[in-house]
C-alpha cells in the first residue's frame, strides 16, 4: 500500500506507537511520520505508506498550524503543565497586555529549542540530557510566525491560534510570551491543525481507521503522494523519456516542456505520476530526485 494516511492522533500516545499502530492496521511493513507530535499533543499526524515514505522529506513543511491553551503565573522544566514548577510570579497580566504581548511576536523571530525536545545534542536528544538533569548550550534558530491570536477561556487559562513556519515550538512561544508579559507561561494543551498539507478536517482518528478496515474500506483513508506534492508544477514527459527517468536516467531540458525555474517538479506521463526530477539550468537537465514506485 502506497499513500499518505493522515492521523489525528490522540492524546498519551507516541507518534513511534501511533505509525506501528497504522502500519499493523493496514499491514504494510513500511511506514513513517512526517513530523513528531509529543506524547501529550494531538492533532495531524500524516503517515507515509510503502512508496510514500520516500518522499517524507520532500512533503511540504513551509507551513504548519496548532490550537493551544495556556496559564500564566508560572514557568516549569518542561514549558507546559506537565512539567516540574521552576518558578512562580504573584504578577497578573490583564488580557489587553496578553493580546499586546503576543501582536509583538508575529513576523520573523529567534527562538531557543526547549531541552525537553526532540533535537540532537552530540548525537544525544535534548529530552535524554534533559531527563538526566542537564541542560547544555544550544543555539537559537529563526522562525516565522504567520499567523497569532489569543483569546480568553476564563481569568486563569487562554487559547492561542498559530499558523507558523516548520521548526516553531509552541511551548517555546507560549514561555517567550510569559516573559514579556512578567508573570511566566505554560502550555496546557496543544492541538496541531495543519501540517504537510494536510488538515485536522481531512484526519482520521484510530478507531475510524480501525472501522474502515473492518468494512475493506481503507482505501478512503489515502491521499496519493502526489496530491501533498502539488507545491512543485507540473511537467509531462514522452513515452520514452518516462522509460528513461523511471530508470535513473536524466532527461535533456529542452526536450521537456513547461521547465521554466530551477526546483523540483512533478513529472507525469499519460496523466501517471512517475515522481520528482530537479532542474537546474546550469546542468541543462532535469535530473531525477524520487522515482515513484506503486509497490515500494
Amino acid at each position: 500500500m502506497t499513500g499518505i494516511i493522515p492521523l489525528k492522533k490522540g492524546e498519551n500516545i507516541t507518534s513511534f506507537f501511533a505509525v506501528n499502530k497504522v502500519r499493523r492496521l493496514v499491514g504494510e511493513k513500511k511506514a513513517g511520520h512526517t513530523g513528531t507530535l509529543d506524547p501529550n499533543a494531538t492533532g495531524v499526524l500524516p503517515i507515509a505508506m510503502g512508496g510514500a515514505t520516500r518522499f517524507i522529506e520532500l512533503l511540504p513543511t513551509h507551513k504548519k498550524a496548532y490550537k493551544a491553551t495556556f496559564k500564566t503565573g508560572f514557568r516549569t522544566d518542561t514549558l507546559d503543565i506537565w512539567g516540574t514548577v521552576t518558578e512562580s510570579f504573584n504578577k497578573k497580566a490583564s488580557f489587553d497586555d496578553i493580546l499586546k504581548a503576543v501582536e509583538g511576536f508575529k513576523g520573523e523571530t529567534m527562538q531557543l529549542p526547549p531541552m525537553y525536545s526532540a533535537l540532537k545534542k552530540d548525537g544525544v536528544r535534548l529530552y535524554e540530557l534533559a531527563r538526566q538533569g542537564k541542560e547544555v548550550e544550544r543555539t537559537p534558530r529563526k522562525c516565522e510566525i504567520y499567523q497569532l491570536k489569543a483569546e480568553r477561556i476564563n481569568d486563569e487559562e487562554y487559547s492561542l491560534y498559530c499558523e507558523c513556519s516548520a521548526g516553531t515550538y509552541i511551548r517555546t512561544l507560549i514561555d517567550d510570551i510569559g516573559s514579556v508579559l512578567g508573570t511566566g507561561a505554560v502550555m496546557t494543551s496543544l492541538e496541531r491543525t495543519f501540517a504537510c498539507g494536510v488538515s485536522i478536517e481531512d484526519c482520521y482518528t484510530l478507531e475510524e481507521l480501525s472501522f474502515l478496515q473492518e468494512k475493506g474500506e481503507i482505501e478512503k483513508a489515502i491521499i496519493p503522494v502526489e496530491k501533498l506534492l502539488e507545491i512543485y508544477p507540473a511537467v509531462t514527459v514522452t513515452d520514452n523519456q518516462a522509460v528513461r527517468f523511471k530508470n535513473g536516467g536524466d532527461l535533456m531540458a529542452q526536450r521537456v516542456r513547461g521547465l521554466k525555474d530551477a526546483g523540483l517538479y512533478r513529472v507525469y506521463s499519460q496523466n501517471k505520476f512517475l515522481g520528482l526530477g530537479e532542474y537546474s539550468p546550469e546542468s541543462e537537465n532535469l535530473k531525477v530526485k524520487r522515482i515513484y514506485n506503486d509497490g515500494r
